[in-house]
């Protein structure tokens, strides 16, 4: 074997995958195409749990300054996301570019091995292993290892060739993206609708506008076609009347409303993961952030599989999770693009959301919805409102000093975090202590759900699966019990039919004894110089 783990696709999920990965032992092989980054703007940030998830490995400083946006929209009506606590429409002005660059330098930094210019051609699935062939600058090669996951995006090679059927709604209308300088153009940015579409343009310093153009008349095409600046300034032209084919295009592309999920986000021992498994309209930096939440999710469960750690159905639950996680945000984007752009026809739905988004309730439920924050698994029954969410940013003080919920997540370990000094769920998580950090501290808050709180389990990926209100409620028993639900037998008696062999699967790279201390100490350390 080359690997535990082959990646096929070294964007923001596939790279994020490989962090992940890293930090649970894992050893792991990234193939990806391109032979240098795009260095394209693409999306230009990120939602608020997705900025989350960054946090939780120390990942926010390497970004340099970031700027959260308190407004944002849902299909172009504005609104106020800090009316849910902890909400905010995301990390703005960020480009895509940039966060691959973080993750790639935080991957390699924990061991990742990334090959660029090596291009995937086909695959072979065996029962113990799956091979790949690919195409490197060297000639064809084979690669092989217990695991695949495809992140290569909406047209994943690995989607294909493993045959995941891919349901969905086809294409209506094909749009247009590009950033410009030299136009100076008019600020637009919750569009403009006009007889023949809509527009957008937004600055982005420098003398650049992001512009968006939504053509009535042009029908959706799924396949993947070039598309020159001509076409983009014939298409804004013909909306808006002015002429800006005078300007310099740094980057043009095209989309459509195509809206699709894969039925199924493992077979066997290939997996699909980002865009690779569910594509719809771009909206507010769901599908990046979507994609990122993927990977925390797969990757810790993953690590565990190949390492022969993971209990019984603990890798099965990534499709659990996350193809529910996923079939919602295809259903907020949808309809943000009814309402986004949408004809006159829904002229009088804008109108109606207009008239119930003045809701409190309204805007928290859709803050929730596009932030990320209200996705909740089905981690077991309780009764806590952390149970299945995620353990939000909370100030925390330890002996040692001050700390926080996001800073314990850092190591990518399991999280028992004890916040009433409880000697007993401290002995009942002892043989565990490998996989999950046992930490007693004290909540800062006076008021707020920590504040009535004696104990939370939380998983690597920062989701609570176990939790105890009052200190009556903080039973040992119930604690082993979720412990080997979600981290196994702490004397390596997990189901064996469960594991994958990854003897000998490092090859003369092979760090698995070393890559969770080492990358644990590196997500801490800061910034690489």
């Amino acid at each position: 074997m080359d690997a535990d783990v082959i990646v096929v696709g070294a964007g923001p999920t596939g790279l994020m995958l490989a962090g992940e990965l890293r930090l649970g032992g894992a050893h792991v092989i990234v193939v990806e195409r391109l032979e240098q980054p795009t260095g394209q703007s693409r999306g230009l940030g990120f939602t608020a749990r997705a900025m989350e998830v960054f946090e939780q490995r120390g990942l926010l400083s390497w970004f340099g300054g970031l700027e959260k946006a308190a407004l944002g929209h849902f299909g172009g009506v504005q609104f106020d996301y800090t009316v849910l606590e902890d909400a905010h429409f995301g990390a703005r002005g960020i480009p895509q570019s940039h966060t691959e660059d973080v993750l790639e330098r935080w991957a390699l930094w924990l061991g990742a091995d990334i090959r660029r210019g090596w291009e995937f051609l086909e695959l072979d699935g065996q029962d113990d292993h799956v091979e790949i062939t690919v195409a490197t600058p060297q000639g064809v090669q084979r690669l092989s290892a217990p695991y695949l996951v495809g992140c290569g995006g909406g047209s994943s090679p690995v989607r294909r060739a493993a045959g995941f059927a891919f349901p969905g709604t086809d294409a209506t209308r094909t749009m247009y993206l590009a950033d410009v300088a030299g136009c100076a153009l008019r600020p637009r940015f919750l569009g403009e609708r006009l007889p023949g579409g809509m527009v957008m343009a937004a600055p982005l310093g420098d003398g650049v506008d992001r512009i968006i153009v939504v053509p009535d008349a042009v029908p959706g095409q799924e396949r993947e076609r070039s598309v020159g600046f001509d076409e983009v300034a014939d298409a804004w032209r013909h909306i808006t009347g002015e002429d800006i084919s005078a300007g310099t295009a740094h980057w043009v592309s095209s989309f459509t409303d195509a809206t699709r999920q894969v039925t199924e986000y493992r077979r066997g021992r290939i997996l699909l993961a980002g865009d690779a498994a569910h594509v719809h309209l771009p909206a507010g930096g769901q599908g990046l952030s979507t994609g990122v939440q993927d990977a925390a999710n797969l990757g810790w469960k993953l690590a565990a599989e190949v390492r022969g750690r993971a209990p019984a159905g603990l890798l099965d639950s990534y499709h659990t999770e996350r193809h529910a996680a996923g079939k919602r945000l295809l259903m907020n984007t949808h309809a943000q693009g009814m309402l986004f752009v949408g004809g006159p026809e829904m002229g009088p739905l804008r109108e109606l959301m207009g008239e119930l988004i003045q809701y409190d309730d309204v805007k928290r439920h859709l803050a929730g919805l596009v932030s990320g924050l209200d996705v909740r698994y089905d981690v077991g029954p309780g009764s806590h409102p952390l149970l299945g969410r995620r353990l939000p940013p909370r100030t925390l003080t330890a002996a040692t000093g001050p700390t926080s919920t996001m800073e314990l997540l850092h190591p990518a370990r399991g999280l028992l975090l004890d916040l009433g000094d409880h000697a007993g769920l401290r002995a009942a998580a002892a043989p565990w202590q490998d996989q999950v950090l046992a930490a007693t501290v004290r909540a800062e808050e006076s008021e707020g759900v920590l504040s009535a709180t004696t104990a939370l389990l939380v998983r690597p990926d920062g989701y609570v699966c176990w939790a105890a209100g009052a200190e009556a409620e903080a039973d040992p028993g119930d604690l082993r019990a979720a412990l080997l639900r979600w981290f196994g037998d702490p004397t390596g008696t997990n189901d064996p039919t469960n594991t994958a062999d990854s003897t000998n699967t490092a090859g003369t790279n092979n760090t698995n004894n070393t890559a969770g201390t080492a990358g644990r100490a590196a997500t801490t350390a800061g910034s690489p110089t």
